[in-house]
């Protein structure tokens, strides 16, 4: 519960197929990431807003034609990243998973460059 309100935590898109290839794996960089993960999902269960917000004008134009109004960023194990957005009613409190990245991909898709 936050704010009185129910927090369903969903996997979409990419994040669910990372999630469901990363939980087939049993090298123990997955093993980490898959428990990383299911860490975030816990916090974010009692505190929704826990990741870092990312400013609107950051938000990266795949996330914003899918008509994403907010953004938010947690980081898992091996420095990877997870990527959420948060929608609400009047009972309840959507975070939706978007993205599970490595670094790499991550820099990739918020347009930075290595110097």
């Amino acid at each position: 519960m936050f704010a009185g309100k129910e927090v369903r935590v969903l996997l979409k898109g990419q994040a669910k197929e990372s999630y469901l290839e990363l939980k087939r794996r049993d090298d123990k960089e997955s093993i980490m990431l898959v428990n990383s993960i299911q860490r975030i999902i816990n916090i974010l269960k009692e505190n929704p807003q826990f990741g870092d917000p990312i400013a609107k004008g950051l938000i990266p134009i795949k996330f914003k034609q899918g008509e994403i109004q907010n953004l938010y960023r947690a980081e898992l194990s091996n420095y990877w990243r997870l990527l959420y957005t948060l929608e609400g009613t009047k009972v309840e409190i959507f975070a939706f998973i978007l993205s599970i990245v490595d670094h790499k991909e991550y820099d990739k898709l918020f347009g930075y460059k290595k110097h």
